[in-house]
């Protein structure tokens, strides 16, 4: 006991040190139990900060903050309504050309399973291939379940979306029109002895703002050069696979493995085991490579500088407690923990000086 209240006492006996346990602490338990309720809330914040960064170079250009921020407002719903014109039924084609091609690539697929014992006897017996195929069957018809249960509640998932996209640009708009307002109303319920906490906060509030900016412009890069290489050496699904490989690096490290194996089993399913095959996946592992060696460290060499090990295991346990916005935002608060650790007073701080 006298071990843990003298660390209790070297740890808080600052008032600003509890003002931020408190913070931390509170702002945990909202995100976690009302997490799925402050989805568009947090949506909006997303884009806000994206849209920023225009508004201020707008206002460093001379121009007021109102006129600037409704200029870059309708750009953006401009851009968005366009990519959901655009995009959207695209992609539904051809996810809709995928489900219908699906059984041929599963019989090609259970064959090529077949095949393996004759190519490997030392591996592989028939009974394993067969008891292989059998999982794989059961699991595809779980999953026809589950898209035909998916399929039944579209309707309010619909009308659930249709709410979000009035909502979320809305929220958008009032973020920035009237953004001081906002954090001097949110200030004026906190503690005015906060200098700790407001030092940490500005540090994690430049990361966050770099990061999702900088991640917006990595998907765009990154899937924009997938879609046109995919299209050019006419894979099949080039629009559907250049949204998911775009999608993936918000995943750091994971989601480029992940992705990979869609890409290469239509590539296989489409050329076989042929040139166009190694040249396609020669120029997917080029662009893995210029995303991993020069897109990344050129938008996130301010932004990231944390430890590849810190990453992953900032994904895999935010992931799991927020899901997809755990994921998205694992390098900003794997910054905010890293933040407060820095920040936190160290007990020789706090112990006073020897005479």
């Amino acid at each position: 006991m006298n071990v843990l209240r003298a660390w209790f006492e070297r740890n808080f006996s600052n008032p600003q040190t509890v003002i931020l346990a408190l913070l931390l602490v509170g702002g945990f338990v909202v995100v976690f139990y009302m997490g799925k309720m402050l989805a568009p809330l947090l949506a909006a914040v997303v884009i806000a900060y994206l849209l920023e960064a225009v508004v201020q170079l707008a206002e460093r250009r001379g121009a007021p903050r109102l006129p600037a921020v409704i200029l870059v407002f309708l750009l953006f719903v401009v851009v968005f309504t366009y990519l959901m014109l655009w995009l959207v039924p695209m992609l539904s084609r051809q996810v809709a050309q995928l489900a219908k091609d699906l059984p041929h690539y599963l019989d090609a697929g259970q064959q090529l399973l077949m095949r393996l014992p004759e190519a490997y006897p030392q591996l592989f017996t028939e009974e394993q291939v067969r008891d292989i195929v059998n999982s794989l069957q059961k699991e595809l018809a779980g999953l026809g379940q589950s898209l035909l249960s998916i399929s039944l509640t579209w309707i309010p998932s619909l009308i659930a979306l249709a709410v979000y996209l009035i909502l979320v640009p809305m929220l958008v708009f009032f973020f920035l029109k009237d953004k001081s307002q906002i954090v001097a109303w949110v200030g004026s319920y906190l503690p005015r002895q906060r200098e700790l906490a407001a030092s940490v906060w500005a540090e994690v509030d430049l990361q966050i703002g770099n990061y999702i900016r900088g991640k917006f412009v990595e998907i765009l890069i990154i899937g924009g050069a997938s879609y046109i290489t995919f299209v050019m050496m006419g894979l099949n699904y080039a629009a559907l696979l250049g949204v998911l490989v775009g999608l993936s690096v918000v995943i750091p490290y994971i989601g480029a493995t992940v992705v990979t194996i869609p890409v290469a089993m239509i590539a296989y399913f489409q050329w076989g085991w042929g040139p166009e095959f190694a040249y396609l996946m020669l120029a997917y592992a080029i662009i893995q490579a210029l995303d991993g060696n020069v897109v990344v460290p050129l938008l996130f060499s301010e932004a990231v500088n944390l430890h590849p090990v810190a990453i992953i295991v900032a994904v895999l346990v935010f992931g799991g407690l927020w899901g997809f916005w755990g994921v998205f935002f694992a390098i900003p608060l794997a910054t905010l923990v890293k933040a407060v650790l820095t920040a936190w007073p160290k007990a020789e701080e706090s112990e006073p000086a020897s005479a």
